[in-house]
């Protein structure tokens, strides 16, 4: 392998800032005047590879590992590119393991390979199955590769991508304990790793006997971590509309009220109508600590990033809105039933109807619709 060149430094510098036009080209003019560098093969390879131009990126290993048969790197860039051109996952496997041959004590390789057997083992026995795949299939097409990212596990304890595979690994094929395990091991390694985080923020959110408030209040923490994360966002929109949703279980609650204030569930149907005044002004005193203590309270007390998130997702979604009127028509509902003065049950007995039925007819399937 020729020794690097300084253009070659250039083009590497440029491949870790991004920029991999620049350094295609750059590696192009040196290559055109170099053609049997090995490094500055594989690094037009790798720049190929991120802009998606694999056949190219398969030339230029083909050429890094003609200038050098048995470099490692260039194999596994092989091995990575030809899953990408055609599905020639045979050869890339064939490039992995003799990379493995080559550097049997480092870890990359094993991941890689382990990463590419189980998905190639994965897509040919869907195909064989016609897409059907069963647990006992998962199970079994994963022996090889688990064993593979344990090796590269043990080679490389603190390198990221090696739980990745592992994790990736332990979740399709149902090991759920060590999938678990190997998310609290890549959030220790990054605490900021996007994937791992999402799936153990929703895991302790979708816990039984977790409150909307603290969903939410852990969505909010993993998108101050990943502020970019569809997937948290998703999370924190769910949450929000579980809030909402209380809201409406509180206006329900004061109907119920304001039609017992009227004698509705009374079997007495002597009760002198209408209420007095200081009556119906004492019937709001319950409705008003629902409220404050329901509702205003807790809304004081969510993050600021909630209360926004709360009020944006009225503004994007129709659920939302649509559960605030909800709420909206029974307290108007429930104020009707005590502050006017009814002379007969017909009229509260309507209302109080009124304020239930439009509730209940959505309420068993709302919940998957917002």
């Amino acid at each position: 392998m020729t020794t690097a060149h300084p253009a070659v430094g250039r083009a590497d510098g440029l491949l870790g800032l991004g920029r991999y036009e620049e350094a295609a080209a750059l590696l192009g003019g040196h290559l055109a005047e170099h053609p049997d560098d090995a490094r500055a093969w594989l690094l037009l390879g790798r720049a190929r590879h991120a802009l998606q131009r694999y056949r190219e990126a398969l030339d230029a290993c083909d050429e890094a590992l003609g200038a050098d048969p048995h470099y490692v790197d260039a194999l596994i860039l092989r091995g990575t590119v030809l899953r990408h051109v055609d599905g020639r996952f045979e050869e890339a496997e064939e490039a992995l393991r003799a990379a493995v041959r080559l550097a049997p004590h480092h870890w990359y390789p094993y991941a890689r390979l382990a990463d590419l057997v189980f998905r190639a083992r994965l897509v040919r026995r869907g195909q064989a199955r016609g897409g059907q795949l069963e647990a006992r299939d998962l199970t079994e097409l994963a022996a090889e590769p688990a064993a593979l990212a344990r090796e590269a596990l043990r080679l490389g304890p603190e390198e990221v991508y090696a739980h990745e595979v592992a994790q990736l690994i332990a979740r399709l094929s149902g090991d759920a304990a060590a999938a678990d395990a190997l998310d609290r091991a890549i959030l220790r390694l990054d605490p900021q790793h996007p994937e791992a985080l999402a799936r153990r923020t929703r895991k302790v959110a979708s816990a039984a006997g977790v409150r909307a408030a603290e969903a939410a209040a852990l969505y909010a923490d993993a998108l101050a971590v990943t502020p970019g994360s569809a997937a948290m966002r998703q999370g924190l929109d769910h949450a929000s509309y579980r809030l909402l949703r209380g809201t409406r279980w509180l206006a329900l609650l004061c109907v119920a009220l304001s039609g017992a204030g009227v004698g509705l569930f009374s079997s007495d149907t002597s009760r002198a109508l209408p209420l007095s005044p200081g009556q119906r002004l004492w019937d709001l005193v319950p409705m008003a600590v629902i409220w404050g203590v329901g509702a205003l309270l807790r809304y004081r007390r969510l993050r600021a990033g909630i209360r926004i998130n709360l009020l944006s997702l009225v503004r994007r979604r129709l659920w939302p809105r649509i559960v605030l009127g909800q709420a909206a028509w029974a307290m108007v509902c429930a104020l009707l039933l005590t502050q006017v003065p009814w002379t007969e049950r017909t009229g509260p007995e309507f209302l109080f109807w009124a304020g239930l039925l439009p509730t209940f007819v959505t309420l068993w399937f709302d919940r998957k619709m917002g």
